[in-house]
């Protein structure tokens, strides 16, 4: 029998994913965290940019997409609290593009040091979004 952990991935909107997981991956602030069963106790901001989930009962990787957040590591639990979560498959690559385009462009025609910084969010989520879906497209082909 295969270890596993049980996981929610819940954000303001809707529970996006529950289930048992062999491990997990996810974009936290300091980089990439790997969690499998049996994981020391923690709690983390998570960035924008891939959740991956491997389940026990399939081959693939099951990819997430959050904007941000928080990470909770418990005995048994893994709890990620998103901003935003997109399931892989709903992802919008044009959607993703022109937003960085927008990005770039207020970053370029500034006005505040406060549309500069919510510009650079906005390029970062865009980014991490593009990201997402790179990678969902190379395990697919």
């Amino acid at each position: 029998m295969v270890n596993t952990v049980h996981i929610d991935v819940v954000s303001a909107e809707a529970s996006i994913f529950a289930g048992e997981a062999e491990f997990i991956v996810v974009p936290a602030s300091a980089g990439e965290v790997g969690i499998y069963p049996n994981h020391a106790p923690m709690v983390t901001s998570i960035k924008p940019g891939a959740l991956r989930i491997k389940t026990a009962d399939s081959a693939e990787e099951t990819l997430i997409f959050l904007s941000g957040g928080l990470l909770e590591v418990q005995p048994g639990l893994i709890t990620v609290l998103a901003d935003t979560a997109v399931r892989g498959h709903d992802l919008d690559e044009a959607k993703a593009i022109a937003a960085k385009a927008a990005a770039e462009e207020a970053m370029k025609n500034r006005s505040s040091d406060m549309d500069y910084a919510k510009a650079q969010a906005e390029l970062s989520e865009a980014v991490a979004q593009i990201q997402a879906i790179e990678r969902l497209r190379k395990k697919t082909h």
